[in-house]
C-alpha cells in the first residue's frame, strides 16, 4: 500500500490550488493528487470553447502546475473512502494511505427530474469533461437551431458563443432577466438588450414544460403551450455537488446536499478537508446555506484548508462566499460582488445605494472608451459596503475585485470619499469622476 502525507482527491481548479498550497506551506510532506481525467479543462473557460477558442486543446490547464510545485500526479477514480483507517481506494484496486486528505470532487450539471424529454438525442449539458465536450462541439456543426435552458453566466456565455458563429440561439430564462440572481434589475435588463441586440432570442419570464421529438430533440414546450423549435437543446440550469464517496465514507453532508465544513475547511473528521463545488457555503453578509459555485471562491478554499491542514490560524479561514462575477457581452462587461439591492432588502437590510455613469478612460475621445457604471449597495446605519455592481469596459473585472476586497474587508462608504487612486488616461477613469468614488459620493448625499 502506498502512503503519502497528503492525498488531494480531485483534479480541477480546487484540487490543483488545494494540493500546490499544501506543498509549498508543507514542503517536507509528501502530496499526491489524483483525478480521473486524462486532461483538466480550464472551469470557467468551457463556454468559449464553442467559439472563440478552436478547440477544447486550448482550454487545457498543464500539468507542469503540479509537476514545477512538488505535487505527484496520478489518473484513477476513488471509489471509497475509510475515514478511520485513513484509506483511499480507487477503481484499479490501488490503495492509498494518508495522514490528511482534501476532497475536491466538484460538481456536475443537474438535469432536473421534472423536465420531460431530458433523456432524447441532441440533449446536452455543460459538462466539465474534455471528452464528452469535444463529442457535443462536433455534433453541433451540423445544427442551426439551438435553445439553451438558462439565463445565469454559463447559459449567456455558450449562447454568445455559439452566436458567433451563427447559430440560430435562443435563450429561455424562467425569472424576468437574464442574470436575475446576481445582478439588480437595470444592469440585467441591460444585458439582457445587448444578447437581443448580438442577434439572440431571449425569452424571459418562461418556463420550460417538456422536450418533445421522436428519438431527437425537435421542439421546447413552454408551459404556456407555445413551442420553439430545436435542432439541439443545451441544459445550463445549474450544477449539483458531486459528494458521493464523501457520503459513503460518513462525512456529514448538509440539507443542500454539500459537505460539510467550518471555516477552516475541515469536513466532520479532522484529518479530511474539503473544497470547492462539493463544500458547503455560506453567504458573507447573510451567513445563509447558499449554493454558488466558482472557481474563483473555490481556489479561495482551496488555498485555506492547504494552510491549515496541519496548524490552524485564524488568519487564515474562510469567512463565507461573498459570490464576485463577472462575464462579458461583446465589449461590454458585467460584474457583481455582494448582496444585490434586491437581496438585501429581501434578508432585511435597511441599506442606501447609489449609482454613477462614466467613462473607463480619460479623454472620452480616446478610442476604444467605455462607459462605466458603477453601483454600490451599502448598509444605513454602519456605512458598511454591503454589495457593488459594474458595467463597463475591459476593466470591469478588476474593478469588481476591488470591490469584492472592500466587502471582506467591511470598509465603509465614507472610506471610499478619501481613497487614493492612480490614474492613467488609457487604463483607468478620469480622476476628477472615478465612478468608484463618485458612486460613494452618491450614496452619502442620499443619506444625509
Amino acid at each position: 500500500m502506498e502512503k503519502t502525507d497528503i492525498l488531494v482527491i480531485g483534479g480541477s481548479a480546487a484540487g490543483i490550488v488545494a494540493a500546490t498550497t499544501s506543498k509549498a506551506f508543507h514542503k517536507n510532506k509528501k502530496v499526491i493528487l489524483v483525478r480521473k481525467e486524462e486532461k483538466v479543462l480550464v472551469p470557467c473557460g468551457i463556454p468559449y470553447i464553442f467559439g472563440s477558442l478552436d478547440s477544447s486543446d486550448q482550454n487545457v490547464i498543464p500539468d507542469a502546475a503540479l509537476s514545477n510545485a512538488g505535487v505527484e500526479l496520478k489518473i484513477n477514480e476513488a471509489v471509497s473512502l475509510d475515514k478511520d483507517k485513513k484509506i483511499c481506494r480507487f477503481a484499479d484496486g490501488e490503495e492509498i494511505a494518508f495522514e490528511k486528505a482534501v476532497i475536491a470532487t466538484g460538481s456536475v450539471p443537474a438535469v432536473h427530474a421534472w423536465l420531460v424529454g431530458a433523456d432524447l438525442g441532441n440533449v446536452f449539458t455543460v459538462a466539465k469533461d474534455k471528452n464528452y465536450l469535444d463529442q457535443f462541439s462536433k455534433k453541433l456543426a451540423d445544427f442551426k437551431k439551438i435553445v439553451v435552458l438558462g439565463g445565469g453566466f454559463i447559459g449567456i456565455e455558450v449562447a454568445d458563443e455559439l452566436n458567433k458563429i451563427g447559430k440560430d440561439v435562443t435563450i429561455v430564462e424562467m425569472l424576468p432577466h437574464v442574470l436575475s440572481l446576481a445582478f439588480d434589475p437595470e444592469l440585467a435588463c441591460e444585458a439582457q438588450e445587448l444578447l437581443k441586440a448580438r442577434g439572440i432570442c431571449v425569452r424571459s419570464n418562461s418556463k420550460v414544460k417538456e422536450l418533445s421529438g421522436a428519438k431527437q430533440v425537435e421542439k421546447v414546450v413552454l408551459s404556456d403551450g407555445e413551442t420553439i423549435d430545436a435542432d439541439a437543446v443545451i441544459l445550463a440550469t445549474g450544477y449539483k455537488p458531486c459528494v458521493s464517496l464523501a457520503a459513503e465514507a460518513g462525512l456529514q453532508i448538509n440539507k443542500m446536499g454539500f459537505i460539510e465544513v467550518n471555516e477552516y475547511m475541515h469536513t466532520s473528521h479532522k484529518d479530511i478537508f474539503a473544497v470547492g463545488d462539493c463544500a458547503e457555503k455560506h453567504g458573507f453578509i447573510t451567513r445563509a446555506l447558499k449554493g454558488t459555485m466558482l472557481a474563483s471562491a473555490a481556489c479561495a478554499e482551496a488555498r485555506i484548508a492547504g494552510m491549515n491542514l496541519y496548524k490552524l490560524s485564524t488568519l487564515r479561514s474562510f469567512s463565507g462566499n461573498i459570490s464576485i462575477f463577472c462575464t462579458c457581452i461583446g465589449d461590454t462587461a458585467f460584474g457583481a460582488a455582494g448582496v444585490t439591492e434586491t437581496l438585501a432588502n429581501e434578508r432585511g437590510f435597511n441599506i442606501c445605494c447609489g449609482t454613477f455613469e462614466g467613462i473607463d478612460k480619460h479623454p472620452g475621445t480616446l478610442p476604444g472608451t467605455h462607459k462605466q457604471v458603477v453601483k454600490l449597495i451599502v448598509d444605513d446605519e454602519s456605512g458598511v459596503i454591503l454589495g457593488g455592481e459594474v458595467l463597463g469596459g475591459c476593466t470591469t473585472g478588476e474593478l469588481i475585485n476591488m470591490i469584492g476586497l472592500m466587502i471582506q474587508n467591511r470598509m465603509t462608504v465614507s472610506s471610499l470619499l478619501t481613497f487614493q487612486i492612480g490614474t492613467q488616461p488609457l487604463l483607468t477613469a478620469p480622476p476628477t469622476a472615478y465612478p468608484l468614488i463618485k458612486a460613494a459620493e452618491a450614496v452619502v448625499m442620499q443619506s444625509c
